[in-house]
């Protein structure tokens, strides 16, 4: 768990502006083609096979590959390249005609995407985070076959041993970080986001 919430936060932290941008560039003609290119770009990391790219990042970094900052970061890559699409479809889905108010109202750019946009894309975007999560706990196990220690030593482990009760205890684990972390995340919405709470939502 301690490798998984950084990295959820951090995806979010940079998925949700750079989601925005996607959106931005999207509603131009002229800019249109930049937005599709950086979500081909963020597909094309998710590609990438994490085992290798456990591998390749400690080169890129200068880090040893037994660094959980090496894990970290591989898990915000591959949190980024789900959440971007997430957010840029959620910033869709905000009436245009809201967005115009908020500019008639005297809202900034940055003011209008904190006090309008954001808020109601929250719901979608808490959606995407979600499936990040859960991404992000699975994939942080296969971190141990680098040898950095995570729930996945269990998996390896137990297959070393042929101690199936061990598998299973990883299996386990995994499964409750996912829905412990899910759970936080569910009520950190209900408190950002109450009127989901109010609408059945």
């Amino acid at each position: 768990m301690l490798l998984c919430v950084p990295a959820v936060v951090l995806s979010f932290l940079v998925a949700v502006p750079l989601g925005w941008v996607v959106h931005r560039l999207g509603r131009r003609r002229r800019t249109a083609v930049v937005g599709t290119g950086v979500l081909a770009v963020t597909g094309l990391v998710y590609a990438v096979p994490s085992l290798a790219l456990f591998v390749i990042l400690p080169y890129i970094m200068g880090v040893s590959i037994l660094s959980p900052l090496n894990v970290v970061v591989a898990l915000l890559l591959y949190g980024v390249a789900l959440l971007v699409r997430v957010a840029a479809e959620a910033f869709a889905t905000v009436d245009a005609d809201l967005r115009d108010a908020a500019v008639a109202v005297g809202h900034s750019g940055w003011g209008r995407f904190v006090a309008v946009e954001l808020p109601l894309a929250g719901p979608a975007l808490l959606t995407g985070v979600r499936v990040v999560s859960a991404s992000t706990v699975s994939l942080a196990s296969v971190g141990s076959l680098i040898g950095v220690s995570t729930l996945g030593d269990l998996f390896t482990r137990g297959f070393q041993r042929g101690f199936p009760t061990q598998v299973l205890a990883g299996v386990v684990g995994v499964v409750a970080v996912a829905v412990v972390l899910d759970l936080v995340l569910v009520g950190v919405g209900r408190v950002l986001m109450p009127w989901r709470s109010r609408a059945g939502v």
